[in-house]
């Protein structure tokens, strides 16, 4: 079957994960600069989720662009992602206005670890469909990134029963190797066209 579906679907889902992480945004008491000091915390995390959701929104964008159909398994695998975005609101609220107390902080990195866990469960449903060689495989290789990432968030978890504020740099440290756009799948799709 088409992709389209699966794409559409995608999109509007991280659409209402973002609105509703804004809105969960409270206004300040107050018309002073330093009435928004209070929401540094919450307004930290938030940034923090936001650009967590778009690293993701972007990298499915390039993963479905390299592929030209999807399943059964591919379905319920994207579905399995979106499940873990879906919480980003409910761990990112509960970890700002926490003020980075150890459990939410730990709560939010076990989400950020499941996402990461589900994606990689959709690339594997992808290569299986498409083939131990297809462009996807290719591109993806040892995803050192991937495992990286996926460790990383494991001792941030750990971490946040120590110092939940470390536990905090490690997800900016982890969001912050994303933020480099990852040019793989592109750079694979470039050399199939010429």
């Amino acid at each position: 079957m088409g992709k389209t579906r699966l794409e559409a679907f995608s999109d509007g889902v991280i659409a209402i994960i973002i609105t509703i992480m804004v809105l969960e945004l409270k206004v300040p008491h107050g018309h002073e600069l330093d009435a928004l000091a209070p929401l540094v915390p919450v307004l930290s995390a938030y940034v923090l989720s936001f650009v967590y959701v778009g690293i993701y929104w972007s990298n499915h964008h390039h993963l479905l662009h390299a592929i030209g159909r999807v399943n059964g398994s591919v379905l319920w695998a994207n579905l399995h992602l979106l499940f873990w975005l879906s919480l980003f609101p409910f761990t990112t609220n509960w970890m700002g206005e926490s003020h980075l107390s150890p459990v939410p902080t730990a709560a939010y990195g076990f989400v950020l670890f499941m996402t990461a866990v589900a994606y990689y469960i959709l690339t594997r449903a992808l290569i299986a469909m498409h083939g131990e060689n297809s462009p996807l495989e290719r591109a993806l290789g040892a995803d050192r990134k991937g495992k990286l990432s996926v460790l990383l968030y494991l001792a941030a978890i750990a971490a946040s029963f120590w110092q939940p504020w470390l536990a905090a740099v490690m997800y900016a440290l982890v969001a912050a190797v994303w933020l480099v756009p990852d040019r793989r799948i592109e750079r694979i799709l470039l050399n199939e066209e010429h």
